[in-house]
């Protein structure tokens, strides 16, 4: 699906961001929001709209998958950076408590 030549405005007034869900009920699918929201300002703005249509059931269940597989991986990337940092500072203090 094309981008569309106009973007929505949302409720503040402003143009609309296109967003990506990564949510397990929706993922990949495309939506207009606006840049405020959850953003951490004082007045948020719920504007929002989708832009794609529904995926496919199989589609759904592959982007699933895919998800899953990559966040299953970032998962063993932090704990294998965590390890390493914990080898690294058990060696330093093994080299410093050398007589």
């Amino acid at each position: 699906m094309e981008m569309p030549k106009v973007t929505p405005t949302c409720y503040c007034g402003n143009p609309t961001k296109l967003n990506m869900s990564w949510s397990n009920d929706n993922p990949g699918w495309r939506f207009f929001g606006c840049k405020k929201f959850g953003s951490g300002f004082r007045k948020l703005c719920r504007f929002f709209s989708w832009f794609d249509l529904p995926l496919t059931p199989r589609s759904q269940i592959v982007l699933l998958g895919l998800l899953k597989k990559v966040r299953t991986l970032e998962d063993a990337r932090k704990r294998e950076r965590r390890t390493c940092f914990l080898v690294i500072v058990f060696v330093t203090i093994l080299l410093f408590l050398k007589p």
